[in-house]
């Protein structure tokens, strides 16, 4: 996000540019997810995560090389092995974490650990990269070194990490029954999870590519590093709540989940607030309340998502999660859509409201139901 803001500023590139970009972004992310979920249940976490790294750093050349042609595909290639990194690999951390790889890990330690390695990338990409787009020499060359770097370093551990998937049953049906997520229908997945996914990276990506904009008369010089702070502290926030979460949600997820949609509800009240004073302080305020339910919802849905799951589909399911998360991606595009007519500042008033709207959903849809599944019998899951 800090980086295409460096395009714009330093290339040139227009808004719809820009959005276009981030669409490219998704568009190779949401299929490889859905795809290579359940491609991962059936033929092991080991081979899935092994392309998306050699695909991640063919992406990374690609960026290298400048000009729009390069950026859409480096774009695209980013996607894919992002939506393939990420559902594989959290099911793979999730697994790693229980017996017999770590038997003394606590209950939900594996949906915490998924949480933080997402939030970490997620979290010091947009920093590393606006900082060093901001101040270093060639900063749309030298913002793509730190990834290729660390990119290069995970290869050889990667290849040594052990295969969790050992036992995935005859590769037998068509295609598409071999790609069906059948736990996706599960009553509590529906009614729980997938209401609240969309808010995990809606609010994220709103605070990071729209409200620094917001203020940007305020920060003359510094736009770019201004808004990779506003990055870090969101998501540094996330992070920093992860841990709580994780206990809070290993009792309930329902609980971590209120609690997550609670602040995002005052987040985005406080960010009405902010775009219609343009106050850069009152972004802080708000980057700090919004990454306390970026954190407590990711993890929460993350650990829900898990005990949902049967064994077989794992990264199935994880992928259908993280798909629905990336919906949020949509929300700066269409808040940049309505903005001609409608303020931000009532956009953003509009979704404290609606985020207001699916905590009582939620909640109310938390009760017990007759005729729902109890929890599948696998590691790391609470009856």
């Amino acid at each position: 996000m800090s980086l295409l803001v460096a395009y714009r500023e330093r290339s040139g590139l227009t808004v719809t540019t820009v959005d276009a970009l981030v669409g490219v972004y998704a568009l190779g992310l949401i299929p490889a997810l859905l795809v290579l979920g359940p491609v991962s249940d059936r033929h092991g976490r080991a081979p899935v995560l092994r392309v998306a790294a050699l695909v991640s750093l063919a992406a990374t050349v690609v960026l290298l090389l400048g000009g729009l042609p390069a950026l859409y595909l480096g774009r695209f290639l980013a996607g894919l092995a992002s939506g393939a990194a990420f559902a594989a690999g959290s099911a793979w951390v999730e697994e790693l974490s229980s017996t017999p790889w770590d038997p003394t890990a606590p209950e939900g330690a594996g949906a915490r650990r998924a949480a933080m390695s997402l939030t970490a990338g997620f979290g010091l990409g947009p920093v590393v990269a606006g900082l060093v787009a901001q101040w270093a020499p060639a900063p749309l060359v030298t913002a793509y070194l730190p990834h290729l770097v660390v990119a290069l370093a995970v290869l050889v551990p990667l290849w040594r990490a052990p295969e969790t998937v050992t036992d995935a049953g005859p590769d037998t049906g068509s295609l598409r029954s071999r790609l069906r997520v059948r736990s996706a229908a599960d009553p509590r997945f529906r009614r729980e999870v997938a209401p609240v996914a969309p808010w995990v990276f809606g609010v994220a990506t709103t605070t990071i590519a729209v409200l620094p904009g917001l203020v940007r008369s305020s920060t003359p010089g510094w736009t770019v590093a201004f808004n990779a702070v506003v990055a870090g502290v969101i998501l540094g926030t996330g992070v920093a709540v992860q841990p709580r979460a994780r206990r809070m949600a290993a009792v309930d997820p329902r609980r971590a989940t209120a609690v997550g949609m609670g602040a995002i509800v005052v987040g985005l009240s406080c960010a009405a607030g902010a775009a219609a004073l343009a106050q850069p302080l009152l972004v802080l305020v708000t980057a700090v309340v919004l990454g306390c339910g970026y954190g407590f919802c990711l993890v929460a849905g993350l650990l829900a998502t898990q005990r949902i799951a049967p064994p077989r589909e794992l990264a199935g399911l994880t992928a259908v999660y993280y798909a629905l998360t990336y919906l949020g991606f949509a929300v700066p595009v269409v808040l940049a859509t309505l903005a001609a007519v409608v303020p931000y500042a009532v956009q953003l008033a509009g979704l404290a409201v609606a985020a207001a709207a699916t905590l009582a959903l939620t909640r109310r849809s938390g009760r017990p139901r007759a005729g729902d599944r109890p929890s599948p019998d696998r590691p790391g899951a609470v009856p």
